[in-house]
């Protein structure tokens, strides 16, 4: 009877080093810890929303914040499309305070090509930049009742939204940027699916920060390397010289910046949708390098393949 005790006692404790352990091993931020997320809507400007997605019976109060700014080429796409939707739960269910907010699509209905003037272009980039400061600065004002910490804002963009993202953190200082509504604190990463900047020479020790970016090196839309947008010829109206991940990549590593980049030889413009599939790859990232302050720099060569 006695060897019987003992056995089942073992089997016990066995069990539980199975299905408890591991449960208690689940790391914040990395790991998904809640079942059920809320989701609230706010009016930031005019008629401008953003979609304040946070999991539910958490008691942390001083939360990172990730805002979403999506894709479209300035004239379509929504806050609440289903990859947008899916992306800001996910995150949520880490214990991260995600927002998705609208824009103005102020080409909606109009070209963003080779025919649309440089300098069309360029007041499209600020216009959108104006709009996700604002949008900054109503989540600042109301991050106590949003339950985050205001100094650990992180900005995520797919393609027109990740132009959008880098332009907002890195070209702070640029002529057409610097009377925009920026603060402090601000910003302490950027994410971005498949976009450039305007001039990474912009970029300097004081508005430099971490930043993720997701791009494929045939992307013929947005440049991976240094080129003109959307690949237009000097002699159309549209050239407009833009800075992409990799080239980014090179001056934050000249800055002595943490990034990671996520290189695919073989990809297109559609990893400004593939990328959001990456939502471990991003976790990992504000956890390590923007949480945790570990100094990595690093390229890593991936697939089209997305993950399941």
């Amino acid at each position: 009877m006695k060897g019987f005790n003992f056995i089942f006692r073992q089997l016990c404790f066995h069990f539980v080093l199975l299905f408890f352990v591991p449960a208690l091993a689940q790391e914040r931020y990395v790991d998904s810890l809640f079942a059920d997320v809320g989701i609230q809507t706010f009016n930031y400007s005019d008629t401008l929303q953003l979609d304040v997605y946070s999991p539910k019976n958490d008691k942390i109060t001083d939360r990172p914040l990730l805002l979403l700014v999506h894709g479209g080429g300035f004239a379509i796409g929504k806050r609440d499309n289903p990859l947008e939707k899916k992306f800001s739960t996910t995150l949520a269910k880490k214990g991260y305070v995600t927002a998705s907010m609208s824009y103005r699509l102020t080409r909606k209905g109009k070209s963003f090509s080779c025919d649309c003037p440089a300098d069309e272009k360029l007041e499209t980039f600020k216009l959108v930049t104006e709009d996700v400061l604002n949008a900054t600065n109503y989540l600042i004002k109301n991050a106590t009742s949003i339950k985050f910490n205001p100094d650990k804002i992180i900005l995520v963009g797919s393609s027109a939204g990740a132009e959008a993202v880098l332009n907002t953190v890195y070209m702070r200082y640029h002529r057409d940027f610097r009377q925009l509504p920026y603060g402090e604190p601000y910003f302490a990463g950027v994410v971005s699916f498949a976009g450039a900047v305007l001039n990474v020479e912009y970029i300097t020790k004081k508005n430099a920060v971490p930043a993720l970016l997701f791009h494929g090196a045939k992307d013929r839309l947005v440049p991976f390397g240094t080129a003109p947008h959307h690949f237009c010829d000097d002699s159309t109206p549209g050239f407009l010289p833009l800075d992409g991940s990799k080239t980014i990549a090179e001056k934050l590593t000249e800055l002595n910046v943490p990034f990671q980049l996520y290189h695919d030889p073989k990809g297109n413009h559609d990893w400004a949708n593939i990328a959001y599939d990456y939502t471990d790859e991003v976790a990992h990232f504000v956890k390590a390098i923007i949480l945790n302050g570990q100094q990595e720099k690093s390229t890593i060569t991936i697939t089209s393949n997305p993950q399941g």
